[in-house]
């Protein structure tokens, strides 16, 4: 074969592999043609009859109407007359547990915003989700948070632990860009009490790097007002605004129930605040559900159908859902209604909340129904609930679908991809059964699920089991710090620090062999994440009570390890290990007989365990 040939072959082969990918990549997404509905396309606008829309992989191609459009070849048609159609709905605030997915999805849910509580294991989760190979909505999240009140505070905790308290202006913005690169979707502040130039410091880079800001402005230093002026994209439980508007607001630092806030509310107070949130571009979500229990109307509905959800709930869905969560959910509808003079006082605050969250939307304001679904919560009904208490203030369904769409997706800067049904848009889409434009509630009628272009089959799985069990208690690349912390200085003190040898393992210096063991713990992990399919990877685990016996063991498979000191071990993980997605725990087990007083009253010889992420390989 002569070299011409031989490249003309080449580039043929070229030519039938590039046709082939193309070809299977047609097969495995189908373009889907969604005919006949009447179109709410999340702008505000008539809504559309006899609509058309086309989706060709995960993208909408066009928006017409019957007779007005070529459906592509191979289409899949779905009927929709009679129905309507409507972008995919968002939960903007969400404490995210593993759980919630499916049932997301059963509500219409195809989009979510978490709280800024799932750390590094956050990013691997949503780009499952993306990939295809995790199904639940489509999750944005702030991986962690700034605050002054952050989790566990031991010093052992990584730079993406939730939540981070900055000691400067310059450790603002280093961890802006440390949750940025760790994938972050949004950068979140959890209250209002660090230093003004903290907060401008991490604005400024925020917007740098082209992330949106959630902004908890519950003062006294950085409150709403400031929200707006840095440029705030969202004011989670609306926090700050009952300070602002009561007639006689208390002392700064006196914590005040919002309720007893708005009982007082100034009208004029309010009506100068509105224009300044709205010109601002400042989404409001009050999380009504979460922060104003047993006072809405429906109050009573709410426990009925949260008790029918369990009650007559799909058998495979209850096979999964915890228990314990369960009964925090049914937990809070068993206490009684409170009476008196105190309770009708809030009562009055609540109703005033409602009016002023109601004259907030009318002013061209973005009013968010997140409903701040947390563990005591029902994920996906609890959306619907926080849209009754927006029917109570007198919210319109327009406004309420425009909330639950559009603007949710504005806040988080997204509105060139998601939040309406328009070409361009990725096609996150629902249909529903009955019209929602009459009762908001209809679009609980659920007929058709689109996610990212495919259509969702609705239902449940027994077997239910993503990869990653994002929890809202945090997912800390290493357990137990807390224990961790305490153990240390026990550890260390009088006989029990000769089984740590600190100084590098060498000549004269070999790792210690007691003969009873003392019980060993991890303090981290590097690296915290590694692509599944890695060649052979060297995981470093720092702790203490390290001796010459102990085995590290990665998913319960003992591995070879390299000793460097008795507080640093480097193990070995095959490649063939590595195959599996997942969240997988490596520990160190150290021999029997436990000393006394360091083994068996702090343990059992194996340690806590470290997490390392096998995030999903890109295809």
């Amino acid at each position: 074969m002569t070299r011409s040939t031989s490249k003309f072959v080449s580039v043929l082969l070229s030519i039938v592999l590039s046709l082939t990918v193309t070809l299977n990549a047609a097969r495995a997404q189908q373009a889907l043609v969604i005919e006949g509905g009447t179109l709410i396309d999340g702008n505000g606008g008539e809504p559309v009859p006899n609509s058309v829309v086309i989706i060709e992989g995960n993208e909408i191609t066009r928006v017409a109407e019957i007779g007005e459009a070529r459906y592509p070849r191979g289409a899949v048609v779905i009927d929709a007359r009679g129905k309507f159609v409507l972008p995919g709905l968002w939960d903007a605030m969400v404490s995210y547990q593993w759980f919630y997915g499916e049932i997301m999805l059963n509500y219409g849910i195809t989009s979510t915003i978490d709280v800024g509580i799932a750390g590094e294991i956050g990013a691997a989760y949503r780009d499952g989700v993306l990939m295809g190979k995790i199904r639940a909505p489509r999750p944005f999240t702030g991986i962690s948070r700034f605050t002054t009140r952050p989790a566990g505070d031991t010093g052992l905790e990584t730079i993406l632990t939730p939540g981070r308290t900055p000691a400067s202006v310059e450790e603002t913005r280093e961890l802006v860009r440390a949750f940025v690169a760790g994938g972050a979707d949004i950068v979140m502040f959890q209250d209002g009490t660090l230093p003004l130039d903290f907060y401008e410091a991490g604005f400024d880079e925020a917007r740098r790097l082209g992330m949106p800001v959630s902004t908890r402005a519950y003062g006294p230093i950085f409150g709403p007002l400031e929200a707006a002026e840095l440029g705030s994209n969202m004011l989670p439980h609306s926090s700050g605004i009952g300070r602002l508007v009561t007639r006689n607001p208390p002392p700064p630092d006196q914590r005040t129930n919002e309720a007893d806030l708005y009982a007082d509310m100034d009208d004029d107070k309010a009506r100068e605040l509105i224009p300044v949130l709205v010109e601002a571009g400042v989404a409001l979500d009050p999380t009504y559900r979460n922060s104003w229990l047993r006072m809405p109307r429906d109050w009573e509905r709410m426990g009925e159908e949260v008790r029918a959800f369990f009650d007559s709930g799909d058998p495979n869905m209850l096979a999964y859902y915890p228990y314990a969560r369960k009964e925090a959910a049914l937990a809070q509808f068993r206490a009684p209604r409170p009476t008196g003079e105190v309770w009708e006082r809030r009562m009055r605050g609540f109703r005033n909340s409602l009016r002023f969250h109601k004259m907030f939307v009318d002013a061209g304001g973005m009013l968010i129904p997140g409903s701040d679904s947390n563990p005591v919560k029902v994920p996906g009904l609890n959306l619907f609930h926080e849209m009754m208490i927006f029917e109570e203030a007198g919210v319109t369904p327009m406004q309420i679908i425009q909330g639950a769409t559009k603007w949710s997706a504005e806040l988080l800067d997204k509105a060139d991809e998601l939040g309406t049904i328009e070409a361009g848009k990725i096609a996150d889409i629902i249909i529903v059964n009955a019209d929602p434009l009459v009762d908001v509630q209809n679009l609980r009628d659920l007929d058709t699920v689109i996610f990212d272009g495919r259509q969702v089959a609705l239902g449940y799985t027994a077997g239910y089991d993503p990869v990653f069990k994002v929890e809202s208690e945090l997912n800390p690349p290493v357990s137990k710090l807390l224990w961790v912390d305490a153990f240390r200085p026990v550890a260390f003190a009088g006989r029990g620090g000769r089984f740590n040898g600190q100084p590098p393992v060498g000549p004269g210096r070999p790792l210690p062999d007691p003969v009873e063991s003392p019980q060993p713990a991890i303090e981290t992990i590097s690296p915290v994440q590694v692509v599944a399919g890695s060649e052979t990877t060297t995981v470093t685990l720092t702790g203490f009570n390290f001796v010459r016996r102990s085995q590290v063991y990665f998913r319960g498979v003992p591995v070879p390890h390299e000793v460097i000191s008795g507080s640093e071990f480097r193990a070995t993980l095959d490649a063939r290990l590595l195959q599996e997605p997942g969240w997988h725990d490596l520990v160190v087990k150290n021999p029997q007989p436990l000393h006394p007083e360091l083994g068996m009253e702090w343990g059992d010889g194996t340690s806590n365990a470290a997490y390392l992420i096998v995030a999903f390989a890109a295809e």
